[in-house]
């Protein structure tokens, strides 16, 4: 079999592990997932299971092997010490379900050693534990003490869930079947501009869409009412469209909200809804990608021999403002081409519009996702191929 290359050239796998009859495994999971609270005094319950399954491979793999398994994860963003909303045990009571006998450890943010990559919390943190498996690949774009410590000191591998998602993501950057089609929405354009810039040293066609594009839009000149807007940004912007040329498409309409209306977050939204141009009346908000927009990208999508998806086109969670993110997860279910989705809020939309079993592929990390597309690499990754049982380290 060939040695794998690119980001997975280096990295140990589960095979690579010392026996792990009879010893104490630690596998840093994300089970970073939605809770729910029936308000009825009931016990809150996982929402939605997707990345604690995702993670079973694993889990059930060790246990085969006769090894004592105990998963750690972060949930939400306690900020260094302990709080109640952040409590692993609706988590802990459906991993219970899906994989007896596996342990979860407390949130790994409880303690502030973890964000802060501290010694000592990975010295106890690894305690009385023999080896370990990274199966977090939503979390191993941070340099945190549970992602980066323990390879360092331990026998370590990477989990059957982070080798495949570096194994299509990075094949993304190496090997995709043309045209590469990239559709990136969101809302901050400066969080993604490093980005786009480098899809664009891969893809044919980048479609731009989400709040970023309104700067983009008011780069080119064109008025933009009270859109998202990044001043700071419009150069940017400017000068990638420039650098692209006809590989970056963006929004040729708008589905905007007139002044004085709301978006409906959890409860319904108000004000005037109208569909405009590539310039906006003063005061109306872009919040949707409009239907000639929507048409466009569609048939972009539908022709590609590669599609890759990140980010929300509008403000799907408004059932006025969905149409476009609809739009693009049909296009992407229906598509012939190989489709990869990159988690986040493009997961929870295409879950919401009941298409996600049309994807190819799912990626649980959104952000992990597009660090690994912009940088070939993520810090877990690296501190994997330095654990002592490595390709090419072991003596």
């Amino acid at each position: 079999m060939a040695e794998p290359t690119g980001p997975l050239a280096g990295i140990p796998v589960l095979e690579d592990l010392p026996d792990p009859a009879g010893r104490h495994v630690l596998v840093r999971v994300d089970f970073n997932v939605p809770l729910a609270d029936p308000g009825d005094g009931g016990p809150v319950v996982v929402e939605d299971d997707f990345r604690i399954r995702a993670a079973l491979p694993t889990l059930e793999w060790l246990i085969a092997h006769d090894a004592k398994v105990t998963a750690c994860s972060h949930l939400g963003r306690p900020k260094g010490k302990a709080d109640p909303r952040f409590d692993l045990a609706p988590v802990r009571a459906r991993l219970a379900e899906l994989a007896p006998g596996v342990a979860l450890a407390d949130n790994l943010r409880f303690d502030p050693g973890e964000e802060a990559n501290d010694p000592a919390f990975v010295a106890r943190l690894v305690d009385g534990v023999d080896m370990y498996v990274n199966d977090a690949f939503g979390a191993s774009h941070r340099a945190h003490a549970s992602i980066v410590g323990p390879p360092a000191r331990l026998p370590s591998a990477a989990g059957r869930l982070l080798h495949r998602e570096v194994e299509v993501l990075g094949g993304l950057l190496t090997a995709p079947a043309q045209p590469f089609v990239a559709v990136v929405g969101g809302s901050k354009v400066g969080d993604k501009l490093a980005v786009l810039r480098a899809l664009l040293e891969h893809v044919d066609l980048l479609l731009v869409g989400g709040g970023m594009a309104y700067t983009f839009l008011a780069a080119g000149g064109h008025a933009i009412g009270s859109s998202l807007f990044d001043e700071g940004r419009v150069d940017d912007c400017a000068r990638l469209v420039a650098d692209a040329g006809d590989r970056i498409l963006l929004p040729t309409d708008t589905v905007a909200l007139a002044p004085g209306g709301t978006l409906g977050h959890g409860a319904p939204g108000t004000g005037e809804v109208a569909v405009h141009g590539l310039d906006l009346p003063d005061g109306w908000e872009g919040v949707d990608i409009g239907p000639d927009t929507r048409r466009r990208y569609a048939a972009e999508v539908a022709t590609a021999g590669t599609v890759f998806w990140n980010g929300p086109l509008g403000v799907f969670e408004d059932d006025r403002f969905a149409g476009g993110t609809r739009a693009v997860a049909e296009a992407v279910a229906a598509a012939s081409g190989f489709t990869v989705v990159g988690g986040g809020d493009s997961a929870a939309a295409l879950d919401k519009f009941e298409l996600s079993a049309g994807v190819d592929f799912v990626s649980t990390g959104g952000g992990a996702s597009l660090e690994l597309l912009e940088h070939g690499d993520l810090p877990g990754l690296a501190a994997l191929r330095a654990a002592s049982n490595a390709p090419g380290r072991r003596r």
